[in-house]
């Protein structure tokens, strides 16, 4: 207790007291493994938060990659080396044969940065558009759209934020199509906005899963009206797969589960299992456009070390069978979870796809009054019991679970035997 209270006052002193951290009584993480994170005790705690350790925290074949190259050579990307090449062609063949360009970066903020850069040169327009509960990075730029944390509303007269598609809490009293074509009537009123401003449409930028929204359902064919209203206007469409990519959703990109090709697809958080490595895959024409018009360098971004991390993340994914796994466990998980809503009225709704599960709860499951400070109880009792997950939403009344990718059948019974526990006590 005494060395916890050290660190929070070091910690204020040296980096902010309002530097974030998650639960009321803060955990002292110093080892992982697999699935596991080990504190300064010794108590175990199993991992269903963190996806930046994608195949694994300290996955031997990432380390031994990381350790061999730097043992080797580590300098940025102006010199000629084979590695960065082979990891482009990788990544790009699991995309749609369109987009075949790789720019790579050290985190996802600077590579929505780029993406706003180059969808404002490719077609002269500045207006962006994105939902009103989001996140996508925290450079100037892209802070402009981050609405999770300004009550919803864009911080530029650039930027026009829609309510986000869901189909719990529904913006009409209707299904399907029709609410997809409400929905998408939003974005047709944000073009007609900066129409009558006098300024041009750029795109859209969101994550095709709505992952800081909620993780919602959404109505079906959305995205695809969406994204042609978009296109009709002469924007672009930009999919942030910071969180959705790398086959979490159980396919190897979020946006394919709508069949969607993006014009710029961005990239991050998992690519490189911890090593700093993040980017974006777009069309030829529209990077020849960018690197034409603008001198763009990044002195980490895609150096030899971080390209050797990526490929072997890719390399784990593919012998472990990980986007498989996914699927399956999700399945199982999503199951389990609507057997517990059958003894818990707390649970209101489950949605996700593959390893990535949400649970919002209420309070009241005719009213669907949002249940934040129960969620955030439940939240801090799990950490207690040796189970980490976090919670998101606009109400923040969303269970959020994305474990590491080799997350397996009997992790998944501990984590729904601990939620039951959880949720049956006072």
């Amino acid at each position: 207790m005494k060395e916890r209270e050290s660190l929070l006052e070091r910690r204020a002193r040296l980096i902010g007291e309002r530097a974030p951290l998650f639960y009321d009584e803060p955990v002292h993480i110093v080892r992982g493994e697999g699935v596991w994170l080990f504190d300064a005790d010794g108590k175990r705690y199993l991992d269903c938060y963190n996806n930046v350790a994608h195949v694994g925290h300290c996955h031997p074949q990432v380390v031994d990659a990381i350790a061999r190259q730097s043992a080797t050579l580590n300098t940025h990307t102006r010199y000629l080396h084979e590695g960065i090449l082979d990891y482009a062609e990788r990544l790009t063949a699991t995309f749609d044969k369109s987009l075949s360009s790789l720019t790579l970066t050290c985190t996802g903020s600077e590579a929505n940065d780029i993406a706003l850069r180059m969808a404002r040169l490719c077609t002269g327009g500045m207006g962006i558009i994105c939902t009103d509960n989001t996140y996508h990075g925290n450079t100037a730029t892209v802070d402009e759209l981050s609405t999770l944390f300004n009550e919803g509303k864009p911080r530029s007269p650039h930027v026009r934020a829609i309510p986000f598609p869901e189909t719990y809490r529904p913006l009409r009293d209707l299904e399907g199509e029709a609410l997809a074509d409400v929905y998408a009537d939003e974005v047709r009123k944000a073009i007609d906005s900066f129409r009558q401003a006098g300024i041009r449409l750029a795109g859209m930028l969101f994550c095709p899963i709505f992952a800081n929204e909620g993780l919602p359902t959404v109505p079906p064919g959305f995205l695809k009206k969406a994204v042609n209203l978009v296109h009709e206007a002469g924007g672009l469409f930009i999919a942030d797969e910071v969180q959705a990519g790398f086959g979490r959703t159980g396919t190897m990109w979020g946006h394919q589960i709508s069949g969607i090709v993006p014009d710029i697809v961005t990239l991050g958080k998992p690519m490189g299992n911890g090593y700093p490595v993040a980017g974006l895959v777009t069309r030829v024409d529209l990077l020849a456009r960018f690197r034409q018009e603008i001198e763009y360098f990044n002195t980490f971004g895609g150096n030899p070390v971080a390209c050797a991390a990526a490929s072997a993340v890719l390399d784990v994914m593919e012998k472990e069978q990980l986007m498989d796994n996914a699927r399956t466990v999700g399945d199982y998980i999503r199951v389990g979870l609507g057997k517990l809503a059958r003894r818990h009225a707390r649970i209101g709704d489950i949605r996700g796809q593959g390893l990535w599960v949400g649970v919002e709860l209420v309070r009241d499951r005719q009213s669907r009054e949002p249940a934040p400070e129960e969620t955030k109880q439940i939240m801090n009792r799990m950490k207690d019991r040796g189970v980490i997950m976090g919670r998101i939403g606009r109400y923040d009344n969303v269970l959020k679970m994305r474990p590491p990718m080799p997350f397996s059948r009997d992790n998944a019974d501990l984590l729904l035997g601990t939620l039951d526990e959880v949720f049956g006590s006072p």
